[in-house]
């Protein structure tokens, strides 16, 4: 009777200061959140108490409604931007560039301000004709007010961001795709429509993604002209009961959960827009 081999058992490879480290890093986590826990400082009752306020609840609407409505005109002004960026046209070209560089330039917080403060530099808008006694303007304080101011701000600033994102993901298909589709009759509509935008939105919609979250979190900056979002609402009330770390600590978790919502919704958005392609062939296609 032959003796059948019996192939060793292979153990894994032991791992001592990863395991160790491991452990400290769990402790110091785990003293962090005792302590945290149990500092009486932290007020979690009055976290508790606000968390769900009205006067706060209204400043997370109106942070989403601000993230929303500026993300959708910076896509747009993205998109005329990223259009004119990759026109032969001189003149668009410049244009388009020299908004990138300033817009990009300049800190938010000061765009801000500037436009919350335009009254200093324009008091009325709009159109007069003093020798025609046509005087269409009007108060530039009741024209741009403080969320109006925002909503250029940040709109403003992040189209520059935008623009260079749809341009990244249109030149990101591969112009033979395009040349095909010329040959086949395809109108330039046609060929936006059905082969660059299908492709290039797997290059967009990832960083738009994180432009959004990452706009969702430059709302905070609107307190600075009171704007009424989110930080805004616990600002005015930790200015009158001088409970600053709870009302911060509620402010937190509230973007904490909206950002981590934005999240989901990329993840899902990337995994519609990547069916159908594939980086590497599958296995049932490897076989043959």
């Amino acid at each position: 009777m032959a003796l059948q081999s019996v192939a060793p058992k292979l153990l894994p490879p032991r791992h001592p200061l990863r395991t160790a480290s491991a452990c400290v890093v769990l402790a110091l986590l785990a003293a962090l959140v005792a302590s945290l826990a149990s500092n009486p400082n932290m007020q979690w009752s009055v976290v508790a108490d606000y968390l769900f306020g009205s006067q706060i609840l209204y400043g997370l609407v109106n942070t989403i409604v601000l993230t929303v409505l500026c993300m959708a005109i910076a896509i747009v002004i993205g998109i005329v931007l990223a259009i004119m960026g990759m026109s032969r046209n001189p003149v668009l070209y410049f244009v388009a560039q020299g908004y990138i560089w300033f817009f990009r330039g300049v800190p938010l917080l000061v765009q801000l301000v500037f436009w919350f403060n335009l009254a200093l530099l324009w008091p009325r808008i709009g159109l007069t004709v003093p020798p025609l006694g046509i005087d269409l303007s009007v108060s530039t304080n009741d024209l741009i007010t403080s969320f109006v101011a925002s909503v250029l701000g940040l709109a403003l600033h992040e189209a520059a961001y935008m623009a260079e994102i749809v341009r990244a993901g249109l030149l990101g298909v591969d112009s033979g795709q395009t040349e095909a589709g010329r040959s086949l009759g395809m109108s330039d509509n046609q060929l936006m429509r059905r082969i660059v935008l299908p492709q290039a939105m797997r290059i967009i919609v990832p960083p738009t993604g994180n432009q959004f979250i990452s706009l969702l979190k430059a709302t905070s900056l609107v307190a600075f002209i009171a704007g009424g979002e989110l930080m805004t609402a616990v600002q005015n009330v930790y200015s009158h009961n001088f409970r600053v770390i709870p009302l911060l600590i509620v402010a937190s978790i509230w973007y904490l959960v909206v950002t981590t919502l934005a999240t989901g919704l990329q993840t899902y958005l990337e995994r519609r827009v990547g069916k159908g392609f594939s980086t590497a062939a599958s296995p049932s296609a490897q076989r043959g």
